[in-house]
Parts: C-alpha cells; sequence; structure tokens
C-alpha cells in the first residue's frame, strides 16, 4: 500500500495533499509526475467550439497516491484528493515518426482538488489553473466559470470524470459508486 507521505530530499515526510499560500492559492504539487498516471486523452473538449483544427492536445492526469489507493479500496475519493491534468501539444513529424502524434510541451496544468473543509459551497471540490508550465501558485477558478456545474452534471463518480479512465471505471462499476446522471449519458450513448 502506499503510504500517505512520501519522503523529501531532506528526508522529511512531504504531504500528498493540497498546499495553500496564506491568500489562498493553491501550491503547484511539483512532483505530480510521480504520482498515479490515470490516462490520456486527445482532443477533449467539453463543448462544441471551434479551435484551431491543426492544433492538437493529449491531457494526462495524475492523482496522488494515498487518494488513488482510498479509490482502489471504496470507489470514492478521499478528501484530500488531488488530481492533475496536464495539456500538451500533440505534434508529428518530428525525429524519425512517420505517423500519429506524441506529446510536446505543456500548454496548460488543472488541478482539481477535494478539500471538504475549505470548499463547503462547492461540496468540497475545487479547480486551480496554472498557465502552460507555470508553477506560481494560482487562485481557485471561480465556482461560477462551470467547471464545478459541467463536473456535478456529468462525472462518473464524485465529480470527477472517471469515465475516462479505463483502469478506475470497472472498479466503481464493481462498488457501485457511479452516479446517476452518468449512468443515464451512459444508457442514453448506448
Amino acid at each position: 500500500m502506499v503510504a500517505a507521505f512520501v519522503a523529501s530530499a531532506a528526508g522529511a515526510p512531504a504531504p500528498q495533499g493540497p498546499s495553500y499560500t496564506a491568500d489562498g492559492r493553491m501550491v503547484f504539487p511539483k512532483a505530480y509526475r510521480s504520482w498515479v498516471y490515470l490516462s490520456t486523452g486527445m482532443d477533449m473538449s467539453y463543448v462544441d467550439r471551434a479551435g484551431d483544427p491543426d492544433m492538437h492536445v493529449l491531457d494526462n492526469v495524475f492523482v496522488n497516491p494515498a487518494a488513488y489507493e482510498a479509490f482502489r479500496r471504496t470507489g470514492r475519493w478521499p478528501d484530500k484528493t488531488v488530481m492533475i491534468l496536464e495539456a500538451r501539444r500533440a505534434i508529428q513529424n518530428g525525429s524519425i515518426n512517420k505517423r500519429g502524434r506524441f506529446q510536446a510541451d505543456v500548454v496548460a496544468r488543472e488541478v482539481h482538488v477535494k478539500d471538504q473543509a475549505r470548499f463547503k459551497a462547492t461540496g468540497g471540490w475545487a479547480f486551480f489553473g496554472f498557465e502552460g508550465a507555470g508553477e506560481a501558485p494560482a487562485r481557485m477558478i471561480p465556482a461560477d466559470a462551470g467547471c464545478i456545474a459541467c463536473h456535478e452534471g456529468h462525472a462518473a463518480v464524485d465529480t470527477t470524470f472517471v469515465q475516462f479512465y479505463p483502469t478506475l471505471l470497472p472498479l466503481a462499476r464493481e462498488k457501485q459508486t457511479l452516479s446517476a446522471a452518468y449512468l443515464k449519458e451512459e444508457s442514453a450513448v448506448k
């Protein structure tokens, strides 16, 4: 089982959960690439919007190990879950590649965090956006920006899009933790 803490370079435990500045901005979790990888999506969008047809993006999703282990046991996300969506340009014609796309530079990173004491007004969840590859502390994305409402209305489990995480969706089915909204959407697609 993954421990609730990871050792830092100095040997002191470093928390896996969210960390904030005194003014409420989220501190970017720099070690996220050593967390559990959940999935990659290509050119995913939740709204119909015309964009640059020649720009492609791959979204990688990571979650802190303690939250992942709790989800595996229960089918639900525990308090202090931190999920990172890392958006990277998908490019082609590099090196010996003749077909397909591969990941390049980071264009954005978003954090979806469960902190029930801090975000009571939004069901315990909040979003933070980090510009490009920047790591400066970020302000919370306003609740009325639509992220929370979209996730509440379409997420498979606890405001998270588990439907796009192929190793977790079967587990959520088994644990019977899929939301009614997701099950309704899923039946409409079949």
